[in-house]
């Protein structure tokens, strides 16, 4: 299987409100709340570090997961949020034309 690589969009509009990432798809207007664990995924999606990287620092640390079941769901949740451009995947890391690290830092300020 060959390694993945996340970035946020940056046609979206995000913020943490209350615990919770909300976003919303500038394409169609669809409005995600993420849970605690796909929100450390989504801040984590820096389009530099490994899919499997992220999901072993930010999901299965101190936690009693199956690493390859908690891949498996990033990879869908990820694919999910690709499918409005709320995020961007591909097999290799991005080459800064779409890093997806600008302006997104997932706060309200």
């Amino acid at each position: 299987m060959n390694e993945k690589y996340i970035s946020r969009s940056r046609d979206i509009a995000a913020g943490l409100l209350g615990g919770e990432m909300m976003i919303m798809s500038a394409a169609d207007s669809t409005l995600f709340v993420l849970n605690g664990t796909a929100t450390a995924i989504w801040r984590a999606a820096d389009g530099k570090t490994p899919l499997k990287e992220i999901v072993r620092n930010s999901v299965c640390a101190g936690q009693k997961v199956d690493p390859d079941v908690a891949y498996r769901d990033a990879v869908e949740f990820a694919e999910a949020l690709a499918e409005h451009g709320i995020l961007k995947i591909t097999d290799r890391p991005f080459d800064g034309t779409f890093d997806g690290t600008s302006d997104q830092r997932g706060e309200i300020s």
